[in-house]
């Protein structure tokens, strides 16, 4: 929901920073790699019971890396690969903080880590699906900036996860009623954008 609004902001400095890391001869792949080694770290950290502060640093230096990639890519050469990779790092993650929570206590978060980590993959099969058919339509957003796949919005994306994470991480208590009421508002996305997806769709190719 915010990302659209946000972008105008962000996307200056980290086109800087792209710049001077492609300069340095870092590619867009690496830098994805390491942001997803940030965000693996922040998970391993949580399910070992470990201080949450140090989780949150380290999501956000893996949202940093995550936003870095594609500020890299464009300063140097953008490749198909490289959005897919991008996009295959940025679900292991999105299931590996809900999953170090239920590995952190089995008994208090297994049924809220489960259902959050199932309406992420409802909605990412809204998302993923309604990109293809906008690619085979020819359909072309840089409302989220320059993405390698169409980006239907929704009622949560990137920087509601990223706040999400960060709250949970600092206050670990809140996991359970966090992760129900983030879940119920990923369904309604989902739904939201299947809905999305019979407007624009409907009608033969």
């Amino acid at each position: 929901m915010f990302d659209a609004k946000i972008r105008p902001w962000i996307d200056p400095p980290l086109n800087r920073l792209g710049r001077g890391l492609a300069r340095a001869g870092v590619s867009a792949d690496a830098v994805t790699l390491a942001g997803l080694g940030l965000g693996l770290g922040a998970a391993l950290w949580l399910a070992l019971g470990g201080a949450g502060w140090i989780a949150a640093v380290l999501i956000l230096g893996g949202r940093l890396a995550d936003g870095l990639d594609g500020a890299v890519a464009r300063a140097t050469t953008k490749t198909d690969f490289g959005g897919y990779l991008d996009i295959f790092c940025d679900f292991i993650f999105y299931a590996a903080i809900p999953l170090a929570f239920v590995l952190r206590d089995p008994g208090a978060n297994a049924v809220a880590g489960a259902f959050l980590i199932g309406s992420f993959y409802v909605n990412a099969a809204s998302f993923l699906g309604y990109a293809v058919l906008a690619e085979k339509r020819g359909m072309q957003t840089e409302a989220q900036g320059q993405k390698s796949l169409y980006y239907a919005a929704g009622l949560l994306e990137g920087a509601e996860t990223i706040v999400l994470f960060v709250l949970i991480s600092l206050l670990p208590g809140l996991f359970v009623p966090a992760a129900v009421i983030f879940g119920g508002l990923c369904l309604i996305t989902a739904v939201a954008r299947v809905v999305l997806a019979r407007q624009v769709f409907q009608a033969g190719a």
